[in-house]
């Protein structure tokens, strides 16, 4: 059973941030995402930018990289800057610890972005969801390949960190507005809330154990906001950390590669950025110097300017408590000042419409979350002619069939799904000797 768990470290107990007992446990997390074929699988999964346009710009991969290295930054700067606070440093992560964190934050994101997400979750709506965050849960504590039942086998604090969304699918979903509507032109209205799978529910429960229990439903009470959409409102402090870690690469390095392949204009830039941004940040205090490095035709001098504006967001954060726990990893959060915060989320939003929704992109994602369609579509009505042996297995003895479908496909790289989907349904294209 996966309750019968052999990792000793609870992550719970108090323990000085520098203890060699504690670090090594999470060095061995480290080592063990490193070295699983789930992380290996982002060098070919999408980021932005679709995989084969370049070999510039970042894939998940990269970006789980840079984001453990901001993470790693982010914890050097805390201890920095709270020396002398014993109550802070023995809880903020060592660096083993925040890398572990970070390295593993992306590997449940299935092929094709989230495009790919939403197309897995319009078949799994309504047994139990589907969310790249939920599923990265699924895969260190489920699926990977370090234990039979356990899957990468991680400890607790680790599993703690990578625990976005402390909430199951069927306490927040709501697919009302869509009203059982199964037209695959377009399924934007089957967009996953966040959450985690209502199969992992005993992983959530094992994830929490030892909190004590006002804490426990406090952490695991969803809130509803002002659009009537319901999600988790907490996170464990070591998921601030990364999660301010991945904001700030998604922020400053997808610009970065959207500047680099000439995505984005200047006048763009000015209209959306400089126009609106206010006057107590870095760039503001030296406009020209921005201007000139960001749409220099340099490699360098775009390094330059990327480079110091990562090192003016990571000093800008601190530690704030959420009093109303008693959990000192859940009671401690991270938080950007508000001026960093302002700026970080403008270049955000920047990058948001002017890549991620640039038709020339959308297109690319839309036809990934069509092949996804596709092959969720074909494998569930010929499961024994079409999936892997080992699979199948699977397959046969599980109590929620769609939901090994559902982990086969969201395994695939973008090109793995390519290919599988062209021997599919492409009649020149495909051997028996491609293996499955």
């Amino acid at each position: 059973m996966w309750q019968a768990r052999r990792r000793y470290l609870d992550g719970y107990e108090a323990k000085p941030f520098n203890s060699n007992t504690d670090d090594s446990q999470a060095q061995r997390d480290r080592a063990r995402i490193i070295h699983s074929s789930s992380f290996r699988r982002l060098q070919s999964k999408t980021q932005v930018l679709g995989i084969g346009e370049s070999d510039f710009y970042r894939t998940r991969l990269t970006h789980s990289l840079e984001v453990a290295q901001i993470g790693s930054g982010i914890c050097e700067h805390l201890r920095e800057k709270y020396k002398g606070r014993e109550d802070y440093l023995e809880w903020i992560p060592t660096l083993s610890q925040i890398e572990a964190i970070c390295l593993a934050h992306d590997i449940g994101h299935p092929p094709f972005g989230h495009g790919g997400e939403v197309a897995l979750n319009f078949y799994m709506n309504d047994q139990g969801g589907f969310e790249g965050n939920g599923q990265t849960l699924r895969i260190v504590s489920r699926l990977g390949e370090y234990s039979p039942d356990c899957g990468l086998d991680l400890t607790r604090r680790t599993t703690l960190g990578l625990l976005k969304y402390p909430v199951l699918h069927k306490e927040v979903a709501d697919y009302s507005s869509i009203c059982g509507c199964k037209n695959k032109i377009n399924i934007d209205g089957y967009k996953p809330p966040k959450c985690i799978h209502d199969d992992d529910s005993d992983i959530l429960d094992w994830i929490l154990d030892g909190i004590p229990e006002n804490d426990k439903l406090l952490f695991r009470t969803p809130i509803t906001d002002e659009d009537g959409v319901s999600g988790a409102q907490f996170k464990g402090f070591d998921t601030s950390i990364m999660e301010l870690a991945d904001d700030i690469s998604y922020g400053v390095h997808d610009l970065e590669d959207a500047l680099a392949l000439q995505l984005v204009t200047f006048k763009q830039w000015n209209d959306e950025v400089i126009t609106k941004m206010g006057s107590d940040n870095i760039i503001h205090g030296d406009i020209d110097f921005f201007n000139e490095k960001l749409f220099s035709e340099s490699n360098k001098d775009r390094k330059h300017a990327i480079s110091k504006l990562i090192g003016y967001f990571i000093p800008s954060i601190e530690v704030y408590e959420k009093t109303e726990f008693e959990t000192p990893l859940l009671k401690y959060q991270v938080k950007m000042s508000d001026e960093a915060k302002s700026l970080l989320k403008l270049l955000k939003t920047f990058v948001f419409k002017n890549v991620i929704k640039r038709p020339e992109v959308q297109t690319l994602e839309y036809k990934g979350q069509q092949m996804v369609l596709s092959l969720f579509e074909v494998l569930q009505e010929n499961p024994k002619r079409l999936l892997p042996v080992s699979t199948y297995k699977k397959y046969q003895h599980s109590t929620n069939k769609k939901r090994v479908i559902c982990d086969y496909i969201s395994g695939m790289t973008d090109s793995y799904a390519t290919k599988l989907y062209h021997k599919l349904f492409s009649p020149d294209i495909g051997s028996i000797f491609d293996r499955m």
